[in-house]
């Protein structure tokens, strides 16, 4: 469980961001085939690399634009260069038409125990101390997540443990771990109330099962824990990061509730808002297990990159199984984003080739089929293929900033996240 007497003597440090190209070559045994098709793509730079002696809330996030990449066909096939591979399949370099398509569970194996270990203090932390949200904590931590995110901080800890030559990992690491599991889980049982969804991995929400006044307050409580906790953490830079990301959501939500049914919208905006709401708390918890294991400014950046790029890819992929998968696989209502007119990067794309689309979606659907028919739009104007492709480019950026890790399990387990995101398109 995690200790409110937990300190750590690590300062708080100014960042800066570095830019690194990388490629390579190797094998494997997954196809990640991208559409071929030529398109301007933007390329983002979200960085927390603000000096930490100002506040958290004058930080901004750049972005960067370059209006020339192209996607690449992507086609995996056995290689024959002669490269070193390790026993999973892995060269010493990382390209993502090359990482195998690991199982859950294998990415999952090299930190299972601390899993297990995190797993059991999460429903104490709220049934213990508060019986009456008990039986919604049980809802909220058994509703079939993978809980993704405390196991990329138990990965990126253990991989830079391993770099700082440390033995085991710290209270603050498995600390931490907690921490972003709790705030993510509040976020989710807000966006709930706020969607109104009754639905979330084809379970009940905690709004629909105890109405909304309990997962309000089960929410709010797992915000309150969840900083109660980080503060006991006595590490500035990690509290200003952590601390930063839930002020992300809130600008997140807001960003997309000012642009509801705008079809003005930007891929930029798009982008920038899905940092705030998913990429944030990634990079940021990525970031800070790197600061536990007291790597240098460089390392601790390329983290911070990792988690930054892998959840814009996410969550460009989250946005394409809302067109592609069924109202069973979703565990949610097909086309719900853009029937609430949530526009995402799909439906930006298919906008540009096809006017009508615009014209649907600003009558806000009010003819009977129109959902149906811009839902076929979509699907038909390539903006789902594009989509794809950005969300590759992200993945291969967080491969790219896993290059100063050492080679082994905990680095394979990082790449192969990558691929795992990137497979659930298909």
């Amino acid at each position: 469980m995690i200790s409110n007497t937990v300190n750590c003597s690590s300062s708080a440090t100014s960042a800066s961001q570095a830019s690194r190209g990388r490629s390579s070559s190797v094998p494997s045994a997954i196809s990640l085939t991208s559409c071929s098709k030529s398109r301007s793509t933007d390329n983002r730079s979200f960085s927390r690399s603000a000096c930490f002696t100002k506040p958290c809330t004058t930080q901004k996030h750049t972005l960067q634009h370059n209006t020339s990449a192209a996607v690449h066909d992507l086609e995996v096939s056995m290689d024959s260069s002669g490269e070193s591979i390790d026993e999973q399949g892995f060269s010493h370099s990382l390209n993502l038409a090359d990482i195998p398509l690991l199982p859950l569970e294998e990415i999952l194996a090299p930190v299972q125990k601390d899993m297990a270990q995190m797993n059991a203090n999460l429903l104490s932390i709220v049934g213990d101390r508060h019986p009456m949200l008990k039986a919604a904590a049980e809802q909220i931590f058994g509703a079939g997540g993978k809980k993704v995110r405390p196991m990329l901080v138990f990965l990126v800890a253990r991989a830079t443990c391993q770099a700082s030559g440390m033995k085991d990992l710290t209270k603050e690491h498995r600390s931490l771990a907690e921490i972003t599991e709790m705030i993510h889980t509040a976020s989710l049982v807000h966006d709930d109330v706020l969607d109104e969804c009754d639905l979330r991995r084809g379970s009940r929400t905690v709004n629909s099962k105890y109405g909304t006044r309990m997962a309000v307050l089960a929410g709010d409580y797992l915000f309150a824990q969840s900083s109660w906790f980080l503060a006991n953490l006595n590490n500035l830079e990690v509290i200003k990061l952590i601390s930063q990301v839930i002020a992300d959501f809130a600008n997140g939500e807001i960003a997309q509730a000012a642009n509801l049914f705008d079809c003005d919208v930007t891929l930029e905006t798009y982008m920038e808002k899905s940092f705030y709401k998913t990429a944030s708390l990634i990079a940021a918890s990525c970031r800070s297990a790197a600061v536990f294991s007291g790597m240098d400014e460089e390392l601790k950046e390329d983290m911070f990159n990792y988690g930054k790029h892998l959840g814009l890819a996410f969550q460009v992929v989250d946005d394409i199984l809302d067109f592609t998968q069924t109202e069973e696989q979703l565990g949610k209502p097909q086309g719900q984003d853009l029937a609430g007119g949530n526009l995402t990067c799909p439906i930006i794309y298919a906008m540009e080739t096809n006017p009508e689309l615009r014209d649907i979606i600003e009558s806000e659907f009010q003819e009977e089929d129109s959902l149906e028919e811009a839902l076929a739009m979509v699907n038909a104007s390539g903006g789902i293929d594009k989509a794809m492709g950005l969300a590759k480019e992200e993945g291969q950026k967080a491969l790219d900033s896993l290059q100063r890790l050492p080679e082994g399990a905990m680095r394979n387990s990082l790449a192969g996240m990558v691929a795992y995101v990137l497979q659930r398109i298909h």
